[in-house]
């Protein structure tokens, strides 16, 4: 590539959503091509730039080093086409809300809400992005974030939305099969990296032995560990508020009472140089408002 010269637009917006997601089928889908397309054009991209960007797995993708440090950039520079053509043609950004959320509170909470609030403040234009993992640098134009943790982040302070206790779910007819949490170690329990706590603390509450051999299996977000459980496959651990709907509804159920408080919790982020228009404070005004804690 000679001096000054850019890849195809297109190329990096397949970048872009392929690296978001973790998946050329979802970039596709998303960009309305095919995933085929997605894939050609990140290997000419790659080929292009001399440098690999995904390692391909049977059944995965994973970002490489290199990607990791281009993605932010390639973000930034879109962000900054979106905003400018945006100002050009006089869309209000006073209306334009962007929310950059943990994936599970934005699909099992906040999702469920959003209609309310969009139905009392018509004139805002929602803009969200969600992310697994906290580190995770997909939307660094939004104004408002949702992280969840100890609460401690670099240049960033929040206030403290939810935090709830951690319990086991599962099918209400695998619930029927339960006497005692010792009879956990005849089934399948699937956890979630990440968190401080996890079954370990949680059957040691329970009072089960140290020595009990389980069968472990892990799910990188909640969305596959409820599911799984939904389904009867597995016992999720989980914890409000999030698993709070499916509870509510009978889709899952609480084999058992106990329960241990949370150590982590959801943050309300004002990112640094964050602007705060009008639809920012009105959505934080909101939420504040839907808090668990208040």
């Amino acid at each position: 590539m000679r001096p000054g010269q850019l890849p195809p637009l297109n190329w990096l917006r397949s970048f872009e959503a392929a690296a978001r997601h973790l998946s050329f089928t979802t970039a596709g889908t998303e960009l309305g091509i095919t995933q085929s397309a997605v894939s050609q054009q990140i290997k000419a991209l790659e080929d292009t730039l001399g440098r690999t960007l995904f390692i391909r797995r049977a059944r995965s993708l994973q970002l490489t080093d290199t990607a990791r440090v281009y993605l932010p950039a390639v973000q930034s520079a879109f962000e900054t086409l979106i905003s400018e053509t945006a100002a050009l043609v006089g869309q209000d950004e006073d209306a334009r809300l962007d929310i950059h959320a943990n994936m599970a509170f934005t699909i099992f909470w906040l999702a469920p809400r959003l209609g309310t609030f969009l139905d009392l403040h018509p004139w805002i234009r929602l803009n969200v992005a969600t992310s697994v993992w906290t580190s995770e640098n997909v939307a660094p134009y939004a104004s408002v974030e949702i992280r969840f943790g100890a609460g401690r982040w670099e240049g960033q302070t929040g206030e403290k939305f939810a935090q709830g206790e951690m319990f086991p779910v599962c099918a209400p007819w695998v619930a029927d099969t339960l006497s005692a949490p010792r009879d956990l170690h005849d089934l399948r329990l699937i956890d979630t990296p990440g968190l401080r706590q996890g079954w370990d603390q949680w059957l040691m509450a329970a009072g089960v032995p140290d020595g009990m051999e389980i069968e472990r299996h892990w799910a990188s977000t909640y969305v596959m560990t409820f599911e799984m459980a939904r389904q009867g496959t597995a016992i999720a651990l989980a914890h409000s508020p999030i698993v709070d709907g499916h509870l509510k509804d009978g889709r899952l159920v609480r084999p058992f009472d106990i329960a241990i408080p949370m150590q982590d919790a959801y943050y309300l982020i004002t990112p640094p140089n964050a602007r705060l228009n009008a639809a920012a404070r009105t959505f934080r005004e909101w939420l504040l408002e839907q808090s668990p804690l208040t």
